[in-house]
């Protein structure tokens, strides 16, 4: 989802994550970047940082807005979420360089089976015949893109009337921010999307 070239730095891929799925225009405080920079010291994939504050936006979309009507209002909002899934992340990978250790399937090959045994649940019996075409994911930035991208083909298996109103309300949650470009418009208009459709199926958070 993001809109910035491969060359940048984390610092800057953290924040252009963090305004996109927050909807809103911020600068990061001191306190903000002091914790991208404790992130970035522990070496962690970028997709994991982000996966954290995607969920934390998520779940202040739900949560009673403060009086800005912005359910995250900083990225120490997503300290929590962003912990967990690097604590999630170390535990996995803890001793998987060890030679007596078997290999195990990487991370984004375990999200597509979960993504896709996940979306049989909760659309049994009428399994969308699209989920059996989707292809494995070939890397972390893979398998979001094809998560998103699985929630926005859900939220078209509503009923029409069901499928409006989602749209009407993920169009809502996204301010009318001058500052924003008309890609990071777009990028977060599909976040909200697919988090209304997620809160629709009630599917869970996958890793």
């Amino acid at each position: 989802m993001s809109l910035l070239p491969d060359s940048a730095s984390f610092h800057e891929r953290v924040q252009d994550c963090f305004v996109t799925y927050r909807g809103h225009g911020v600068s990061f405080s001191a306190v903000d970047l002091d914790l991208v920079d404790r992130w970035a010291d522990l070496q962690i994939p970028f997709e994991v940082v982000a996966r954290g504050i995607r969920k934390a936006a998520e779940a202040a979309l739900w949560d009673a807005p403060d009086e800005e009507g912005v359910g995250l209002r900083s990225l120490r909002s997503a300290k929590r979420h962003v912990d967990a899934e690097i604590s999630k992340f170390q535990r996995t990978t803890a001793g998987r360089t060890a030679p007596d250790v078997a290999p195990e399937e990487p991370f984004h090959v375990q999200r597509h089976k979960k993504l896709v045994a996940a979306i049989k649940k909760v659309t049994r019996p009428n399994t969308p015949a699209w989920l059996s075409r989707m292809p494995q994911p070939h890397d972390f930035e893979g398998a979001d893109r094809q998560e998103s991208l699985a929630l926005l083909l859900l939220l078209r298996e509503l009923p029409f009337q069901r499928r409006r109103q989602l749209l009407r309300e993920a169009r809502a949650l996204v301010e009318n921010a001058p500052s924003f470009s008309a890609a990071t418009r777009r990028a977060s208009l599909q976040f909200h999307r697919a988090a209304v459709a997620r809160q629709a199926w009630n599917l869970p958070g996958l890793w």
